[in-house]
C-alpha cells in the first residue's frame, strides 16, 4: 500500500502544491520564532558573561528567581576567601550610572589650562587589583589606584574633550547650575587611563568608566569613605580549575545567606532562565501564537485539498477495494499521504526559516532597527528549531485530512462502475450548529455585560478592588469576543453560503460570466465556507487591530487636547534665546513666546501645599496668542498672577479662597529663597508643562530680581497645515537636542510619541497577521484550481456552445471576488466591532466613559478589501489559464 500511495501522490502532485505552500509558510514562521528567541538568549548570555571579565566563577544570589539581593562588601569576607587554596583573586562587582562633566570652575581644567564645556552620563564600575576581573580593557594609561582617580571610556573622553592628566567632575548629578558657574553634587577626579569595551558588556553606555574606591563610596552616598560598606550582589573570582571543587565548599561556608558560588556557565544559565520568566518566554509564546494561527488557517486549505482528492479518486479507491484493499488500508493511505506532504513541506519550511533569519541577521536590518543585541547572538540552531515545526506541520496536516480519510473508507467496490460525482452534498451537522450559535449568543452577552459593568465602574466611586474588578471585566470582554468569533467560524457552513448566495444573485444580473460564477459558488458550499472562514480569520484580526489603534489614537488626542493648553512647549536650564529662536523659526511653528521660569510653592484655602511653575510674560495679550484657553481681560501687571481653575492631572478644582496668596519662591536647589504676596485670578486653561500647576506672572518680576529665574520656557502654537505634526516635532527635537537639558512637552509632543508607538505596534501585528491572510488567499487559489479540475467537462461544454476564453476567465475572477470580498466585508464588520469593544474597555478606565472615541477606520477597511480583491484576481489567473488551455473536444474526452 505504501508504493501505491506514493504513486497516487505523484499523480496529484500539482494539486498538493498549494497545501504544501501553506504548511511551508506556517512552519517557516515557527522555526524563525525559535531562531529569534535563541539569538536573543545567546546575546543575553554574551552580555552577562562579558560583564564578568575573565572571571571563571562568581558569587551571586543562590536562587535567580528570588530577586537581586544586596549585601555590604564586608559581609562576603573577601580576605578569608582570597586566602583559600586555589583562589587566585576575588573582587566585588559594583556598578552605577553617574554624570561626568568637563565644564565649570571645578572640572573644566585641562592639562594645558584650557576649559571645555559638556557633560554626559556614564556607566561606572569599581577598580580591581586583578585586571582580569574587569570587563573593560585599558588602551592608554592605567587603572585607578590612588584616591580621586578615574579611567574614562575613550569615546566619552573624546566627547568631553579630555585626555589623561585632565580633571573632570563625576557624581550622581554632575551638571552645571543655571548660572553655568559651579558643579552640583560632583567631585573632582583625575583621568589616569582610557578604556574600551570590546566584548560589549556596556554597549548602551559606550563602555564603562573605572573609578577608585573612594569615588565609588561617595557615589553610593557614604560619607565616611568606608568602601566595605558599599552594597553589592556579585563578587568575581579567578579560581584554579583543578582546585575549584574543594574551594567551592569553603567559599560557600563563608557566604551570607541567600548567596552561592557559581561557574560562569551557571551564571549565564540563571540569567537566561530569569529572562525567560520575565519577558523572553512571553515574547516567544506571543510570536508562536501567530505561527499556530497560520497553521490553523493552513489546516483549512489542507482539508479542502484532501476532500477534493478523495472525491476525484473514488473510482480508484473503489477499484482498490475490488482487488482486495480493506477500509483500514484506504484510511491509512490518506493519512500517510498527508503525513508525507506535511513532512516534506515542514522540512522545506524549516530550511526557509533558517535561511530567512540568516539573511536578516547578516543584512544589517536589525542594526538599522536598533536590534544589534540580536545580531550579537548570531544564528543559533537548537533541537526546537527542527523538531517543533516538523512535528507540528505533520500533525496539523494529518489531523486536517482525517475527515477525508473517513470519507475514503465509505467507498464501495460497486462505485467503480458509477459515474464520478464530485459535488459534496453532505449536510452540516446540527450539533455543530447548536454549539456554534450558542457560543455566539453567550459571547455577545459576555461583551455586553462587561461593557455595562465597566461603565458603572468608571462612573462610580472606585475602591481598592476596582483594578481587580476591571481586570475581570476586561477578561470577560476578550473571552466574549473569542466566543463570538469561534461560533461564527463553526457556523460558517450555514451562514456564509447563504450570504454568498444573496450577493451572488445580485452579481449574476451583470452578465453570463457572473451568472456562471454565482452558480459555481453554490455547488460546494462546505468548501466555499471553509475557504471563506480561512480568510475571515485573518481579515477580522487585522481589522480589530486597525480599529483599536485608530480608537486609541483619537481618544488620546482628545484627552491630550483637554489636558494641555499650549501645543508644544520647550523648557529647561539649557534653553537660551538663540535656541528658542532656532525652534521658533521651524516651519510649522506659528506664534511663540520665550519666557523666564521659576519654581514656587503656595497653600490653597484648605491649607494644602502646591508646587507651581511660574512663567514670566510681558502681557496677557502676548500669552493669549499661544494659549488655548480664555483668560479674558485678566492682567499680569504688577503683582497679579493668573492660575488655572483646575489641577492638570486630577482635574480637581483649585480653591484659593479670598484670591490672595503668598508665593514661596524656590532656588535651584528647591530651597525657599524669598516670599511674595500676589493677587490671584483664575482662568480656564489646563496644563502647560509636565507639572500639575503652571501660573503666569509679569516678566518685570524677573527683571527686577524679585523672582530669580531657574530656566526658560518657549511656548508655541503649531500650524499643522504647513507641515505634518510628525515632521514638525522631529525638526523641533533635532533643534532641542543641540541644547543641554531641554525637554519637550505638550499635546503635539505626546501625540506624535503615542502615535509612533501605536503605529509601530500596529505594523508589527499586521505584519504577523499577514502570514495568515496570505495563506488564506492561497486557499482561494486552491479552491478555484480544484473547482476547475472538477468542472473540466462543464467548462468544455460551455466552450463548445460558444463561451469565449475571456468569458471563462471572467467567471473564475468573479468567483474569486465573491469569496474574498464577502469574507472580507464580514471580517471588517466583525473586526470593527471587536476593535470598538476593546477600545472602550481599555480607554474608559483611563479617560472615562465619556472621553472614549470609537471611529470607523475607513482607510484601513478600504485597504483590506482592496488587497483582498487584488489578491483574489491574482489567485484566479493560474486556474483560469488551466481552464482555457484545454480544447473543448479534448476536455470532453478526458472528463
Amino acid at each position: 500500500m505504501w508504493a501505491i500511495t506514493l504513486n497516487i501522490m505523484k499523480k496529484s502532485a500539482k494539486m498538493l502544491v498549494s497545501a504544501g505552500i501553506a504548511v511551508l509558510i506556517g512552519t517557516a514562521f515557527i522555526a524563525s520564532t525559535f531562531l529569534f528567541s535563541n539569538s536573543l538568549d545567546e546575546s543575553l548570555r554574551k552580555v552577562t558573561t562579558a560583564t564578568l571579565g575573565q572571571a571563571n566563577y562568581a558569587i551571586g544570589v543562590k536562587d535567580a528567581s528570588g530577586g537581586y539581593l544586596m549585601q555590604p562588601i564586608s559581609a562576603f569576607k573577601l580576605d578569608r576567601i582570597r586566602a583559600i587554596d586555589g583562589v587566585r583573586s576575588a573582587n566585588p562587582l559594583i556598578t552605577t550610572v553617574a554624570n561626568v562633566s568637563a565644564h565649570g570652575s571645578k572640572s573644566a581644567v585641562k592639562g594645558d589650562g584650557s576649559k571645555t564645556g559638556s557633560s554626559t552620563g556614564v556607566m561606572v564600575v569599581n577598580t580591581s587589583s586583578d585586571a582580569k576581573l574587569l570587563a573593560v580593557f585599558f588602551t592608554e594609561g592605567r587603572q585607578p589606584q590612588g584616591e580621586n582617580e578615574v579611567a574614562l571610556p575613550s569615546v566619552i573622553a573624546e566627547r568631553l574633550g579630555v585626555r589623561i592628566g585632565d580633571t573632570v567632575s563625576i557624581g550622581m548629578n554632575a551638571a552645571v547650575d543655571v548660572q553655568g558657574a559651579v558643579e552640583v553634587g560632583a567631585d573632582p577626579a583625575k583621568v589616569v587611563g582610557l578604556t574600551t569595551d570590546p566584548n560589549g558588556a556596556y554597549t548602551f553606555y559606550n563602555g564603562a568608566a573605572v573609578v577608585s574606591d573612594d569615588i565609588m563610596t561617595r557615589l553610593y552616598g557614604l560619607t565616611d569613605n568606608d568602601f566595605s560598606k558599599v552594597e553589592t550582589g556579585k563578587v568575581l573570582l579567578n579560581i584554579d580549575p583543578g582546585k575549584a571543587t574543594a574551594a567551592q565548599k569553603e567559599i560557600d561556608a563563608l557566604l551570607p545567606q541567600g548567596f552561592a558560588l557559581k561557574s560562569v556557565k551557571q551564571v549565564a544559565d540563571d540569567a537566561s532562565k530569569n529572562m525567560s520568566a520575565n519577558g523572553l518566554g512571553f515574547t516567544t509564546m506571543f510570536l508562536l501564537s501567530f505561527g499556530v494561527l497560520a497553521m490553523l488557517v493552513a489546516s483549512l486549505v489542507i482539508a479542502n485539498t484532501f476532500q477534493v482528492l478523495v472525491a476525484q479518486r473514488r473510482r480508484t479507491l473503489a477499484l482498490l477495494r475490488t482487488i482486495g484493499a480493506k477500509r483500514g488500508q484506504l484510511y491509512r493511505s490518506v493519512l500517510l499521504e498527508a503525513g508525507v506532504l506535511g513532512a516534506i513541506a515542514s522540512i522545506l519550511g524549516i530550511a526557509v526559516g533558517i535561511g530567512l533569519m540568516a539573511a536578516l541577521i547578516h543584512s544589517g536590518l536589525f542594526d538599522a532597527a536598533g536590534g544589534s543585541m540580536l545580531v550579537s547572538g548570531g544564528l543559533v540552531l537548537s533541537w526546537q528549531v527542527f523538531v517543533v515545526p516538523l512535528v507540528f506541520g505533520i500533525l496539523v496536516t494529518v489531523l486536517a485530512s482525517i475527515g477525508s480519510a473517513r470519507a475514503a473508507t465509505s467507498v464501495t467496490p460497486l462505485e467503480a462502475l458509477r459515474p464520478l460525482e464530485l459535488v459534496d452534498s453532505r449536510r452540516s451537522g446540527k450539533v455543530r450548529a447548536v454549539l456554534g450559535w450558542f457560543a455566539v449568543i453567550l459571547g455577545i452577552a459576555l461583551v455586553a455585560v462587561s461593557i455595562w459593568q465597566t461603565t458603572v465602574l468608571v462612573n462610580g466611586d472606585t475602591d481598592s478592588s476596582s483594578e481587580q474588578v476591571f481586570g475581570m471585566l476586561l477578561f470577560g470582554a476578550v473571552a466574549g469576543c473569542g466566543l463570538v468569533f469561534l461560533g461564527l467560524v463553526l457556523t460558517a457552513t450555514f451562514w456564509m453560503p447563504a450570504l454568498m448566495r444573496g450577493v451572488g444573485a445580485l452579481v449574476a444580473k451583470i452578465g453570463p460570466s457572473s451568472a456562471i460564477a454565482h452558480a459555481n459558488v453554490q455547488k460546494n458550499p462546505r468548501r466555499v465556507a471553509a475557504t471563506g472562514a480561512a480568510l475571515l480569520i485573518g481579515v477580522t484580526l487585522v481589522s480589530t487591530m486597525a480599529t483599536g489603534a485608530a480608537g486609541v489614537k483619537q481618544t488620546l488626542n482628545h484627552a491630550l487636547d483637554m489636558r494641555y493648553s499650549v501645543d508644544l512647549v520647550a523648557y529647561g536650564p539649557g534653553l537660551d534665546k538663540s535656541g528658542a529662536d532656532s525652534i521658533s523659526s521651524i516651519r510649522g511653528i506659528g506664534n511663540a513666546l520665550y519666557a523666564p521660569t521659576a519654581n514656587a510653592e503656595f497653600s490653597d484655602a484648605t491649607g494644602k501645599n502646591h508646587s507651581v511653575m511660574l512663567v514670566g510674560v510681558a502681557s496677557a495679550q502676548a500669552l493669549q496668542q499661544v494659549l488655548h484657553g480664555d483668560i479674558g481681560s485678566m492682567s499680569v501687571e504688577g503683582k497679579n498672577i493668573v492660575m488655572p481653575e483646575r489641577l492638570t492631572y486630577s482635574g480637581k478644582a483649585l480653591n484659593l479662597g479670598s484670591g490672595n496668596t503668598a508665593l514661596r519662591i524656590l532656588d535651584a536647589q528647591r530651597e525657599q529663597a524669598s516670599s511674595i504676596d500676589m493677587s490671584v485670578k483664575q482662568a480656564q486653561y489646563r496644563g502647560i508643562a509636565d507639572t500639575d500647576l503652571t501660573a503666569f506672572v509679569s516678566e518685570s518680576l524677573f527683571t527686577s530680581g524679585e523672582i530669580q529665574s531657574t530656566g526658560h520656557m518657549l511656548l508655541t502654537k503649531v500650524n499643522g497645515n504647513e507641515d505634518s505634526l510628525a515632521n514638525i516635532f522631529q525638526n523641533v527635537q533635532t533643534a532641542a537636542s543641540k541644547l543641554e537639558g531641554v525637554d519637550l512637552t505638550g499635546p503635539v509632543a505626546q501625540r506624535v510619541t503615542f502615535e509612533q508607538i501605536i503605529n509601530t505596534m500596529l505594523a508589527l501585528l499586521v505584519g504577523l497577521l499577514a502570514v495568515a491572510v496570505f495563506i488564506a488567499l492561497i486557499g482561494v487559489a486552491n479552491t478555484l484550481s480544484l473547482s476547475v479540475i472538477e468542472r473540466t467537462r462543464e467548462s468544455a461544454t460551455l466552450r463548445a456552445i460558444g463561451m469565449t476564453r475571456g468569458q471563462l476567465r471572467r467567471s473564475l475572477a468573479v468567483e474569486a471576488l465573491l469569496i474574498s470580498l464577502v469574507s472580507g466585508v464580514v471580517g471588517v464588520v466583525l473586526g470593527t466591532g471587536f476593535g470598538w469593544a476593546g477600545t472602550y474597555m481599555v480607554m474608559s478606565a483611563i479617560v472615562g466613559s465619556d472621553g472614549v472615541s470609537l471611529p470607523m477606520d475607513w482607510d484601513a477597511a478600504a485597504l483590506v478589501l482592496i488587497v483582498a480583491a487584488i489578491a483574489a484576481l491574482i489567485a484566479s489567473v493560474a486556474p483560469a489559464r488551466r481552464a482555457v488551455r484545454t480544447a473543448p473536444v479534448e476536455a470532453l474526452a478526458e472528463a
